[in-house]
C-alpha cells in the first residue's frame, strides 16, 4: 500500500468482497449475499474467493493510513445461487428482443409454470444484520427453468421489465440469472439498508456500480442520493455503463446530476481500435468522440489489453482525460490458471514492470499546466505539459509516440522557461539528450512502436522517478 500511495494512487477498486455463489471459487459477480463479506459459512467457505472480512478491514484500514480510499464493487443488479426453487407462472420472452413474447406451441399457454431458483434463506448467517429473505416477489425473472432444464429469459407473471433501462435488445433490464425488482419496497429497504450498514464494517471511500444500465435508473438516482445524504457526501461513485456513445453517457452523467462517474467507453474503444490496425492505425484518432471530451471530470479511463504503453501514456499524462485507472496486474503481474490443468502461472506485469511506475511518477511531478498537442501525423503523435510553479519546481514533460516501423521525431513547444535545460527519455526506450532551444522548443525523437517521456534530467522528483522499485 505504501508503493501505491507514491505512485500517486488516490483509489483503489477492489473486487466485489460479498459471498458469491461459487463461494470461494466465485469472483464475486455472482452475487449471492450482500451482508457476508466473508464472515459466516455459507456457500462451502467462510472465506470468499479474496478473504475473509477480517482481511478486508485490516486492507481497507491500511488503505486509510495511506490515504487511498477504497471502492467496494456492489452488484445490486441480480443474484445467484438460490437456496430453493420456487414454482413460478412466467413468460418466455426472445433473446434478441426482450419486450417480445415467445409464442407458444399451443395457443393459450404462453405462460406456464417454471422452476425458479429464486429463494435466497442465507442459513449460515441466520439474520444477523439482515432479516430479509428473497423469494420470487423480489425479482422480475430468471434465465433458466428448472422444471424443464430449459435456458431462455422468463419474466413472472404480474412483474414488467423496468422501463428506465438501456434500449439495447429492446429492454436491457434483464441480463443474467434472478433479477432484481428495484421496484419493490422491501427490496430498495434492504439496498438502502445494506449502504448504510456496509461502511460501519469496512473503511471506505466510494463504490463501483456494476452493470447500471440493467437496471432502473430512477432507483439508481435515488441510491446515490441516498449514498451521498446518509453515508459519503464524498464518497466517488463510478458506474460501470458499456456503450460506445459519448453523448448518450453524458446526458447520463447530467440525469444522474454529475453524482456519478462512468468509465470511458469509447476511448477504450479506440485504443483497441488503432491498436488491431497497428502501423495502419491512425493516432490521431485515439481521442476522437471520447468521454473525456463531454465530461472530463466525470470520465474514467480504464485500459485496454492492446496498445498499454501508449495507452497510459495518453490517460496518465494528458490534462483533461478523466480520472485514469491502472491495472492492478500490469503493475504487479498476475497469476493465471490453466483451463486445461491444475496448473498456474505467472503472467509479468507490463515491459517488465518498470515502465507504469514511471509515468504514473511522471504524472504525479510534471503533468501540469498548459498543454500542447502535436495530432498531425497519422502514425506519429505528441503533446507538452509545460509546468506548474506550484508543482515540482515547474518542471514539464513532452510525450511522443509512434505505431511506425521506424524512429520518428515530433518538433514541440514546452515553453521559454525551460530553455538551456537538458532532457532524457524517462522511459529508457530512447537514448540520447536533448537541449531546449531558446524559444522553448526541442526536436523529440521516439523509437519504433514506442513512446517516450521527455523530462529534465535536474527536475525535481525525476531521481525519484529514475530509481523508484515496487519490490
Amino acid at each position: 500500500m505504501p508503493a501505491l500511495a507514491a505512485l500517486g494512487v488516490t483509489k483503489l477498486w477492489i473486487p466485489p468482497a460479498c459471498k458469491a455463489a461459487a463461494g470461494p471459487e466465485g469472483n464475486g459477480y455472482d452475487a449471492y449475499d450482500l451482508w457476508d463479506l466473508g464472515e459466516f459459512e455459507q456457500k462451502g467457505s467462510r472465506r470468499t474467493k479474496w478473504g475473509t472480512k477480517e482481511e478486508l478491514v485490516r486492507m481497507a484500514e491500511a488503505a486509510r493510513r495511506e490515504g487511498v480510499a477504497v471502492l467496494f464493487d456492489a452488484v445490486l443488479n441480480h443474484k445467484m445461487g438460490a437456496d430453493r426453487r420456487e414454482r413460478a407462472v412466467a413468460t418466455r420472452v426472445e433473446d434478441r428482443d426482450r419486450r417480445v413474447e415467445v409464442e407458444a406451441e399451443v395457443e393459450g399457454e404462453e405462460k406456464r409454470e417454471i422452476g425458479a431458483w429464486t429463494g435466497f434463506e442465507f442459513p449460515g448467517r441466520k439474520g444477523k444484520y439482515s432479516g430479509m429473505r428473497w423469494s420470487k416477489e423480489h425479482f422480475t425473472g430468471v434465465d433458466y427453468d428448472d422444471l424443464k432444464g430449459e435456458k431462455g429469459v422468463w419474466k413472472f407473471e404480474g412483474k414488467e421489465w423496468a422501463e428506465d433501462v438501456d434500449e439495447e435488445l429492446g429492454n436491457y433490464d434483464f441480463l443474467l440469472a434472478a433479477d432484481i425488482d428495484h421496484r419493490h419496497p422491501e427490496v430498495r429497504a434492504d439496498l438502502f439498508r445494506w449502504i448504510e450498514w456496509l461502511p460501519s464494517q469496512v473503511q471506505l471511500g466510494g463504490l463501483r456500480l456494476d452493470a447500471i444500465k440493467h437496471y432502473s435508473f430512477s432507483f439508481l438516482r435515488d441510491f446515490v442520493a441516498h449514498v451521498r445524504q446518509r453515508v459519503g457526501q464524498g464518497w466517488f461513485i463510478v458506474g460501470e455503463y458499456w456503450r460506445e456513445d459519448s453523448e448518450y453517457l453524458a446526458k447520463f452523467i447530467e440525469f444522474m446530476d454529475h453524482q456519478i462517474s462512468l468509465f470511458d467507453v469509447q476511448l477504450v474503444s479506440n485504443f483497441s481500435k488503432v491498436s488491431v490496425l497497428e502501423e495502419k492505425g491512425d493516432l490521431r484518432e485515439i481521442l476522437d468522440d471520447t468521454l473525456a471530451l463531454w465530461k472530463p471530470e466525470n470520465a474514467v479511463t480504464p485500459i485496454a489489453p492492446f496498445f498499454i504503453p501508449f495507452a497510459y501514456a495518453i490517460i496518465l499524462l494528458r490534462a483533461n482525460c478523466g480520472l485514469p485507472c491502472v491495472f492492478f496486474a500490469d503493475l504487479f503481474g498476475s497469476v493465471r490458471q490453466d483451463a486445461q490443468s491444475d496448473f498456474a502461472s505467472f503472467v509479468p506485469p507490463t515491459s517488465g514492470g518498470a515502465i507504469l511506475p514511471k509515468m504514473m511518477l511522471a504524472r504525479r511531478f510534471w503533468a501540469y499546466g498548459s498543454q500542447y498537442d502535436y495530432f498531425d501525423d497519422p502514425h506519429c503523435v505528441g503533446f507538452t505539459r509545460v509546468g506548474h510553479s506550484s508543482q515540482c519546481g515547474g518542471h514539464g514533460l513532452a510525450v511522443v509516440m509512434t505505431n511506425a516501423w521506424e524512429y520518428a521525431s515530433k518538433r514541440m513547444f514546452v515553453g521559454k522557461q525551460h530553455a538551456g535545460e537538458i532532457w532524457t527519455d524517462l522511459l529508457k526506450w530512447c537514448p540520447g539528450r536533448i537541449i531546449i532551444d531558446e524559444d522553448g522548443w526541442g526536436v523529440f525523437p521516439v523509437g519504433h512502436r514506442s513512446v517516450a517521456v521527455w523530462v529534465n534530467t535536474r527536475a525535481v522528483g525525476r531521481e525519484v522517478a529514475d530509481t523508484f522499485a515496487l519490490h
